[in-house]
């Protein structure tokens, strides 16, 4: 998934289906993940997407000591340039009152 992907399936449901919501979310942990996110109504009923956008983990770092009872330590190095690009499809569940994530192998 890229922006350009995500910009056209955004034109798409904007133009199909009547939007609920629409907005983005920016999170500072894990080197700072920017999530944008659509809620429609579709075929299926109230559909959710996310588009998430999150730095690349270069390296990870575990500190320890071999001590009974120590604690394990993992610091993660990320990139600062490269991101990794993700698209998440949520249906609302009516019986939970929540987002359940869809199976993505129902789409291909």
């Amino acid at each position: 998934m890229n922006q350009d992907k995500w910009a056209k399936i955004i034109g798409n449901i904007k133009d199909n289906f009547k939007l609920e919501d629409e907005g983005e979310q920016h999170i500072d942990d894990e080197g700072g993940v920017d999530i944008k996110y659509i809620v429609f109504n579709g075929p299926l009923g109230k559909i959710r997407l996310e588009y998430i956008i999150k730095p690349v983990i270069l390296d990870k770092k575990t500190t320890y000591s071999r001590r009974i009872g120590s604690e394990t330590k993992v610091d993660y190095v990320y990139s600062e340039e490269d991101k990794s690009h993700q698209m998440i499809a949520y249906k609302w569940d009516e019986e939970q009152d929540d987002w359940a994530e869809m199976d993505a192998s129902a789409f291909e």
